[in-house]
């Protein structure tokens, strides 16, 4: 939650790669080894919430969106200067357990972000992102920690024998012809 709390308007990199890419400068760290600065793609849509939430909402809390060290995500509480706070761990993480309460109630007491986190990693690793890539996006010094946060489906095995099957149908395909 802390990453979240300490990005900056101006750690959104709009300009770079094919989505844009978020500057996590305060990554966290593991087990005293320091927090891992990294650049994030904005993938699966996150360009466009971000965008959506920088025009239609982020306004209705602050006002100076040039303002250096403005706050991506700004509380409702003020600075003596008037300009909005940043939000705080515990805001996100309340959030969270409402949004869970009100439309996963099952969920309650299980989903945190860690969880979501763990969640992310599956569902990149299940839609062919490579292990490399998950290991930069979550900012991980080793890929045995990676390895840890994916969870794959009871029928992986099953799902890449036909999903390979079918490549080389359509190869021997080609060859027919």
């Amino acid at each position: 939650m802390s990453e979240t709390c300490g990005l900056d308007l101006d750690d959104i990199k709009w300009d770079l790669g094919r989505f844009g890419k978020l500057h996590v400068r305060h990554g966290k760290g593991a087990r005293g080894s320091g927090p891992r600065e990294r650049m994030v793609p904005l993938i699966n849509g996150a360009d466009r919430t971000l965008r959506w939430f920088i025009e239609d909402v982020w306004g209705q809390f602050d006002d100076d969106h040039t303002r250096p060290g403005a706050p991506l995500f700004p509380s409702e509480r003020k600075n003596a200067d008037g300009s909005a706070r940043r939000v705080g761990d515990d805001a996100l993480r309340n959030g969270l357990d409402n949004a869970v309460e009100a439309h996963l109630p099952g969920w309650m007491d299980k989903l945190t972000p860690h969880v979501l986190r763990h969640f992310c990693a599956s569902q990149l690793y299940g839609n062919g992102l490579d292990l490399l890539a998950i290991q930069e996006v979550l900012g991980h010094s080793w890929i045995a920690t990676t390895m840890r946060y994916i969870h794959v489906q009871q029928t992986r095995v099953e799902d890449a024998w036909a999903a390979g099957m079918e490549r080389a149908a359509k190869r021997l395909e080609g060859l027919a012809r």
